[in-house]
């Protein structure tokens, strides 16, 4: 798939999260093989540009090109303001959210909520596609609810106004993350549209991935909750789609210096106080499903230095690696 003059090879993408895909965790999933990797949400809200929050989300040096940035706003000129400002600081795609289903940011007309303004999101499709002299992609859902699916006819207003490429999650605003995503809108928004499609939702498995690609006839997938803890279902799709066959489950000796490598980072890019804390939730990602993995996170969620989460995490995985039971010591056990 071609974005503007960008390869994006495989044509598999991480989606936008927030909370999530901050620079270390995109920088992972690059190196485990995904083409394109899209930051989490940045505000379009100039006064806010120069918080800890925001220069770390527009932090992009050592990034893997293309870089991809996100901004979310309701408002055409400050929108064109972000993408001006994002560009100039290293963004080399600008993606606008109008996918975000989340109440904090619906309830300020936001994200998915714009899809019930159709006159307003070619107004913010144009004045961002006018701003700015790289690609400019969109991301919706199919619709705001599954009374009003006008998803179709948001893909003519972003094609018509200038927008490179479309991600398209197979749910409606309203149905937030419940129940399965469907595909037929995404596929009919392929055949009315001529620039790249991404199909999003529920791409969780390998063939899963395969039958998504040949139902909507998409040109990329998009793949967001399942690469949680699991930053290697890239590699592991790309493999599958490319020889029908699939690689075999890391083993916790891999998964351990996975985890191990991205911990470190979130240490040394957030500091280490912000760095331990924001590492739990991947911690409790990446064990989840494995032995004792709530003991794990009861004690690895403890630790407040980077030394002794880097130390709890390690045995853990050791001691799955060598196939004994992860075992906690009673000072420190969790309680039942």
């Amino acid at each position: 798939m071609k974005i503007g003059p960008y390869d994006i090879a495989p044509n598999l993408v991480l989606a936008p999260m927030a909370g999530v895909t901050d620079k270390p965790f995109r920088m992972l999933c690059k190196r485990m093989g995904a083409g394109l990797c899209v930051s989490e949400m940045t505000t379009s809200d100039p006064r806010l540009w120069g918080t800890s929050k925001s220069l770390h989300r527009m932090d992009h040096a050592g990034e893997p090109a293309p870089v991809s940035v996100q901004i979310a706003g309701t408002d055409p000129d400050t929108m064109a303001a972000a993408a001006r400002h994002n560009v100039g600081h290293g963004a080399q795609l600008i993606d606008i959210n109008m996918g975000c289903p989340a109440k904090k940011v619906c309830n300020v007309w936001a994200g998915s909520a714009l899809l019930q303004d159709e006159a307003l999101v070619a107004r913010i499709c144009t004045a961002v596609a006018n701003a700015v002299d790289v690609p400019v992609t969109l991301k919706i859902r199919t619709g705001w609810d599954r009374d009003n699916r006008n998803g179709l006819r948001i893909a003519r207003i972003a094609e018509d106004s200038g927008i490179a490429a479309l991600a398209v999650h197979g749910r409606t605003r309203a149905d937030q993350y419940l129940g399965a995503a469907e595909y037929d809108t995404i596929a009919a928004i392929k055949q009315a549209v001529r620039i790249p499609v991404l199909a999003n939702g529920d791409v969780d498995t390998a063939e899963k991935a395969r039958d998504i690609l040949a139902h909507t006839g998409a040109d990329a997938l998009m793949i967001g909750r399942a690469a949680q803890g699991r930053p290697w279902i890239f590699r592991e799709i790309a493999h599958f789609l490319a020889t029908g066959e699939q690689l075999p489950p890391p083993t916790p000796a891999e998964v351990r210096d996975i985890l191990l490598g991205h911990v470190r980072h979130l240490h040394a890019f957030y500091g280490e106080q912000a760095g331990v804390r924001i590492a739990r939730k991947h911690l409790g990602w990446y064990a989840k499903d494995r032995p004792e993995n709530a003991g794990f996170r009861a004690l690895v969620n403890r630790a407040d230095d980077a030394a002794s989460q880097i130390r709890v995490t390690t045995d853990y995985f050791d001691c799955l690696q060598a196939g004994v039971a992860p075992g906690f010591a009673p000072e420190i056990a969790p309680a039942p």
